[in-house]
């Protein structure tokens, strides 16, 4: 029997060694200094504490941490080769002082964050305030370093990241908040935007790095994201907020928390409120949103001052991730989870919902719709519009209102079908040409070949001018391109030949009077009028005008568009390939790594979503007609916004069919009306970014017309990655395609072999 002095020696032993624990190791750089200052191998290093090779390589790349018991004696370890090998001091040298400029420098238009007031959420919207992070000190006094990662008492080893410093924010001489620096955000947000919480308490973050969280609830899992996790992302606007950091949840880590396996409200999909976790956050003072527990969830405290306190949370089990959207990525392993989540949220935006969410609030986050302004008069800090941005929620003109909305009610009886003058219907291309309009040049073909638009509406939105303030009713209004809005005009008396779709309807049919139409549908109307000749006056009855104006969707479209170029060229799809190294490569870009098309998938689904989120009807069975809804109330709910760039992508699909088809005629076409030759190129059907054309050959180049030195003929198809360009959609034989026209069936929807809309394509 051991004596009480020999219990009491163990027992401080003990405490000294999980003291030990506890303190930081040198920075993963320093690891492996040490371990070559010494002369000493991975392979050598790994055998005597145990573990594999790819654990120390893990833990000098910093990737992953020792635990315990393997973490004291590795501590030893470093702590002996510190003894013999210390690092070298730093050479110094002498620089001549600077001199200091008098004066306060002006702060950069804009750049300021939010006052508190600017980022406040709506009445009910349940969202904290903004978060506001103060300039860092100089370079000179800061850390060489962030202290490595310790274990936490009495617990599963942690990655511990202590908060930064944060000085007080120096006053400017202008009315402007300081500059938030990115380099002290992205210290805060050292272990990137997300991880995801696996069954053994595994946070599998992006880059291969690998947290341990101890946490056993929810809460707990809550207080260690927001104090030793360093999850979260920068701001995308200088006046916009940091985004939260997401934790997604597996089936075996929601099972450890908790949560059910499913939902059993399959109407709500949420978890009742006399469910034990939502009582566990309700009685550790946290809150959850309106929507409640669900598949996506916010837990936050309200705001203190400027401090945000928010985590996100992706429920997989509970199919947080559309397959539609997301392919079987929340089927993956955790670690490839992390990859394809994160990827996404480095390239676009940290999910915070369905992608349609994630893409409307990409719109937000580009361009916030305040940033806080010093009141000259009161010396306080204000909200104030950014410029460019949707700054209020605005109502839409009567004809750009979907039926359900407050203004239709109260100017059409209940069950009303709005005719053509009465509603704007700008929608995307449903249509097939009629089977006795086929020529017996097109009937000698053999193929069906289908070319499809790389992100069509993305490409739309590029450089589009569209209305930031609220509509103004005008009568017998002059046209102007120059001016977004909805005009009532008579479009009836351009005629097109009897092959070609109007650019003018969705399902391609002529209109036979007035009707509503987007800046961009008129503005062509006007341009086929001016390049043909054609004996029609544009003279709009009546509009509704925006006066403030600008490309609101030009930073959406850039981030979108470079995430879309960037995961194309992971899948060996680049820019500058010719036609048959294009074509083969997309042929097998989708085999190339599942994880990277999924992201592709994502980043599709994020644009026309986002499109159609702008037009957002109302939800849930709780609803009555001619009542608001929610979404009525964001800056965001703009229908014509999501008109003009349908029409503009319409139009521009138009405008390349009837190049095409110019250029491939004969003779040129007649001044005066728009009648195209028997040999012109047409397509036989339409389904929005879809064209199918009949060909001799089975691939695009058969199809499309070139000059004689090889290169696209001006202004038509061509083939590429780039948003706007196209790629190969599919191919069958002719017969199939006559007899998908001849029982009304749009072969643009099969031509790939499957049912497009069905795909969500």
């Amino acid at each position: 029997m051991p004596s009480e002095e020999d219990a009491l020696f163990g027992a401080v032993d003990a405490l000294l060694e999980e003291v030990a624990s506890r303190e930081p190791l040198p920075a993963p750089a320093e690891r492996k200094r040490l371990r070559e200052a010494a002369g000493l191998s991975q392979e050598q290093v790994a055998g005597v504490l145990q573990v594999r090779r790819e654990a120390v390589s893990g833990w000098e790349a910093g990737r992953t941490e020792p635990r315990a018991p393997k973490r004291a004696a590795y501590a030893r370890l470093l702590e002996g080769l510190a003894a013999r090998y210390p690092a070298p001091a730093p050479e110094t040298r002498e620089t001549p002082e600077t001199p200091q400029t008098p004066g306060t420098p002006e702060a950069v238009p804009g750049d300021g964050p939010a006052a508190p007031d600017a980022a406040a959420p709506r009445p009910g919207d349940g969202q904290p305030a903004r978060q506001q992070v103060a300039a860092p000190p100089p370079d000179s006094a800061r850390p060489a370093a962030v202290p490595p990662p310790s274990r936490p008492a009495g617990g599963t080893a942690a990655v511990r990241s202590p908060a930064p410093r944060r000085p007080a924010e120096p006053e400017t001489t202008t009315g402007r908040a300081p500059v938030p620096d990115a380099s002290a955000a992205d210290a805060r947000f050292a272990h990137g935007p997300l991880g995801v919480l696996d069954g053994d308490g595994s946070v599998y973050c992006l880059g291969g790095l690998v947290l341990d969280c101890p946490a056993r609830t929810l809460v707990e899992v809550v207080e260690w994201v927001l104090s030793e996790s360093r999850l979260g992302a920068a701001r995308l606007h200088r006046a916009g907020r940091d985004a939260d950091p997401l934790v997604v949840l597996t089936a075996a880590a929601a099972e450890r928390l908790g949560l059910p396996p499913v939902l059993e409200d399959r109407r709500g999909l949420r978890l009742p409120e006399s469910h034990a976790v939502v009582k566990q956050i309700a009685k550790a003072g946290w809150k959850l949103t309106r929507r409640g527990f669900g598949p996506w969830t916010r837990v936050y405290r309200p705001a203190e001052g400027d401090r945000r306190r928010c985590v996100q949370f992706a429920v997989l089990p509970w199919d947080a991730l559309d397959t539609r959207s997301w392919g079987g990525t929340g089927l993956l392993p955790a670690p490839e989870v992390a990859a394809v989540l994160g990827t996404y949220a480095s390239r676009v935006i940290t999910p915070r919902g369905s992608t349609a969410v994630c893409g409307l609030e990409l719109m937000t986050a580009l361009r916030p719709p305040t940033r806080a302004v010093r009141d000259e008069t009161s010396g306080a800090w204000m909200p104030g519009p950014v410029p460019g941005s949707l700054s209020e929620a605005v109502d839409p003109a009567p004809p750009e209102a979907p039926a359900e909305h407050p203004i239709v009610a109260g100017l059409y009886p209940r069950h009303h079908q709005r005719t053509p003058d009465q509603v704007l219907d700008e929608e995307a291309f449903d249509w097939i040409r009629e089977p006795e309009l086929l020529t017996g040049a097109e009937c000698a073909r053999r193929f069906a070949v289908g070319i499809d638009v790389n992100t069509a509406f993305l490409a739309a939105a590029n450089r589009l001018v569209v209305g930031l303030s609220a509509p103004v009713h005008v009568k017998r209004p002059a046209f102007d391109k120059r001016v977004p809005g909805s005009w009532l005009v008579d479009l009836s008396g351009i005629e097109l030949d009897p092959r070609l779709p109007s650019p003018f309807t969705p399902h391609g049919e002529r209109p036979d009077g007035p009707a509503w139409y987007a800046t961009p549908t008129v503005a062509y109307a006007a341009e086929l009028v001016a390049t043909f000749g054609l004996p029609v006056s544009i003279e709009p009855v009546e509009a509704w005008l925006r006066r403030e104006s600008g490309p609101y969707l030009d930073p959406w479209y850039k981030r979108l568009s470079e995430a879309y170029k960037a995961t194309m060229a992971d899948l060996g799809v680049v820019a500058g390939m010719d036609d048959a190294e294009f074509l083969t490569a997309m042929a097998r870009h989708r085999q190339a790594d599942p994880g990277t098309a999924a992201v592709l998938s994502a980043i599709k689904a994020t644009v026309k979503g986002g499109i159609g989120k702008l037009r957002e009807r109302p939800q849930g069975a709780g609803y009555r007609p001619g009542e608001r809804w929610p979404a009525l109330e964001r800056p965001t709910w703009r229908p014509d916004i999501r008109a003009a760039v349908i029409s503009a992508a319409r139009v521009n699909m138009h405008r390349k069919i009837l190049k095409t088809a110019l250029a491939t005629q004969q003779a040129p076409a007649p001044t005066g009306h728009l009648a195209l030759g028997d040999d012109a190129l047409v397509p036989i059907a339409l389904l929005s970014d879809c064209a199918v054309y009949l060909s001799d050959g089975p691939s695009p180049p058969d199809v499309l017309p070139y000059t004689p030195d090889g290169r696209p003929a001006p202004g038509t198809f061509r083939l590429g990655v780039s948003p706007g360009m196209v790629k190969h959609e599919g191919t069958q034989d002719l017969l199939w395609a006559v007899r998908m026209l001849e029982e009304g069936h749009n072969p643009a929807q099969h031509i790939k072999g499957t049912d497009a809309a069905r795909e969500g394509e």
